[in-house]
């Protein structure tokens, strides 16, 4: 048996283009990466990236390249597309469509190049980079009020349901002596962005269908909401039962972290229920060890 000749290695004419359109991307979306990486390091509501950025571009590289046939015209326009979106957003100061022109860019790069089926190959990397963009200040601004009055009702009911004195006046919980704030970084938005993007992940790795990866996503959203309510019950109970310093400062943070490690490996028994109703509905994901027949069962008879 010969072993076959290995893959002739792509020459210079070859990797010209990729070179030179890697260099005009980087060139041109040097200012909005850095702008978000900034944000990433700084802002806390926008952490999430630190982790989902590196995630997504190990993906992208752990799946390679599949072949397939370049898209030119749809390239050449969702890159066109990308590049003014850039320039509009740059110069209107809006940063969510200028850093989101980098990911639509960027398929459009992957179209010319690869076509359609490298992008479908892709789609998990894509989703998660885009994920990892902070969403706007206007939409932050009116997600986040409801989340607190929302938590802030849950929180307070859980407080009564332990005998805690309390009365709620809108984000406000006050107990006997102590008032609690529900502020906007209490609103639960945080650990929500977060979860959401988590659920994406965990499902476009362990999951199959893409009913299945939805309904993961949707069940993040009631676990975030109720274990911000409880992270509100919590610190109210603390304050009013052990000692007022533990609603704020390090514990308070060491509760918010704690909290969400539960929400996460909550999302994971979902993943794992639906994995199984999966295995039951699909059959056994493909490439999986045949079950064991068991000590008793004759490995020669053909039923």
């Amino acid at each position: 048996m010969t072993a076959s000749p290995p893959l002739p290695r792509p020459g210079a004419r070859e990797l010209a283009p990729f070179v030179a359109a890697a260099a005009c991307f980087v060139l041109l979306f040097s200012h909005p990466f850095r702008l978000l990486a900034l944000d990433w390091w700084n802002d806390p509501d926008a952490g999430h990236g630190l982790l989902l950025a590196p995630v997504a571009l190990w993906l992208g590289w752990q799946r390679g390249l599949v072949p397939a046939a370049p898209a030119r015209a749809t390239g050449l326009l969702v890159l066109a597309g990308g590049v003014v979106l850039r320039y509009l957003a740059g110069l209107a100061a809006e940063l969510f469509t200028m850093r989101f022109s980098m990911v639509l860019a960027g398929v459009g790069l992957v179209l010319f190049f690869r076509g359609w089926r490298q992008v479908r190959h892709w789609w998990l990397p894509i989703l998660l980079f885009a994920l990892s963009i902070p969403i706007p200040a206007v939409l932050t601004s009116s997600l986040a009020l409801p989340l607190q009055l929302q938590a802030s009702r849950w929180g307070a009911a859980l407080l009564e349901a332990r005998h805690v004195p309390v009365m709620l006046s809108g984000n406000i919980i006050r107990l006997p002596g102590r008032d609690l704030f529900v502020t906007e970084a209490c609103s639960g938005l945080r650990s929500l962005t977060a979860l959401l993007s988590l659920g994406v992940l965990v499902g476009g790795l362990w999951l199959r269908h893409p009913v299945s990866r939805i309904v993961l996503v949707l069940l993040a959203l009631p676990v975030a909401m109720v274990v911000n309510a409880f992270r509100v019950f919590l610190t109210g109970f603390l304050v009013h039962w052990v000692d007022p310093a533990l609603g704020e400062g390090f514990m308070h943070l060491s509760e918010g972290w704690l909290l969400f490690v539960i929400a996460f490996l909550i999302l994971g028994a979902f993943t794992w229920v639906v994995s199984g109703l999966e295995t039951r509905l699909l059959g056994p994901a493909p490439g999986a060890p045949a079950p064991d027949p068991g000590p008793g069962a004759d490995p020669c008879r053909v039923s």
